[in-house]
């Protein structure tokens, strides 16, 4: 049970925006533009994008946006979504990309102590083809990630529990992307 009334059924971050919409915009707005919009300078693919957010989620305990971009994240990577659970279950023995592991390994840091973001671990990422604009992605979509992952729990929002829940959302972010809830609208994801 959510630690304030939010007067909506919406589960996650959802619940939120509709409860404060001038606040949730902003934070749908740079969702959009982390996840979705792409950036200059950065090869990440939106999948890959989906995957550092619900890896970084997966590290905070945060069970709504790990089941929410997991699903995401499988749904843009299609016939190769096994790589998403792999990477949840096990990062070092995914069949992931030396690059991916990199950048998941500068994803792990941010989260745990961003100041751990060391030169070497930059290098090693640049080493496996990994870009400036992929780097700054990363670092910015992992520390926004811990910002949305602490909204979401230290207000205690829905956690749908059933996951078709959870592939209703990855399919309706990875084809709609971060756009309003409409307040009629509750129970969407």
């Amino acid at each position: 049970m959510p630690h304030i009334q939010l007067n909506n059924d919406a589960p996650g971050i959802r619940s939120l925006v509709l409860y404060r919409p001038d606040t949730g915009q902003p934070l749908y707005e740079l969702a959009q533009a982390l996840l979705r919009a792409g950036s200059p300078g950065s090869t990440l693919v939106d999948a890959e994008r989906e995957l550092i957010a619900a890896y970084v989620s997966s590290r905070n305990c945060t069970d709504f946006c790990q089941n929410s971009h997991a699903a995401a994240a499988r749904f843009l990577y299609g016939d190769n979504q096994s790589i998403v659970d792999q990477v949840l279950t096990d990062v070092d023995t995914a069949s992931l990309s030396p690059k991916m592991k990199a950048l998941l390994s500068i994803a792990e840091h941010v989260q745990t102590d961003a100041r751990t973001v060391s030169t070497e671990l930059v290098e090693t990422a640049r080493q496996y083809g990994a870009t400036d604009g992929d780097v700054h992605d990363t670092v910015l979509i992992a520390a926004s990630f811990c910002m949305y992952n602490r909204y979401v729990d230290g207000l205690a929002t829905l956690t749908p529990a059933d996951p078709a829940a959870y592939m209703a959302m990855g399919e309706r972010m990875g084809t709609l992307g971060y756009v309003i809830p409409q307040s009629g609208r509750t129970n969407q994801a």
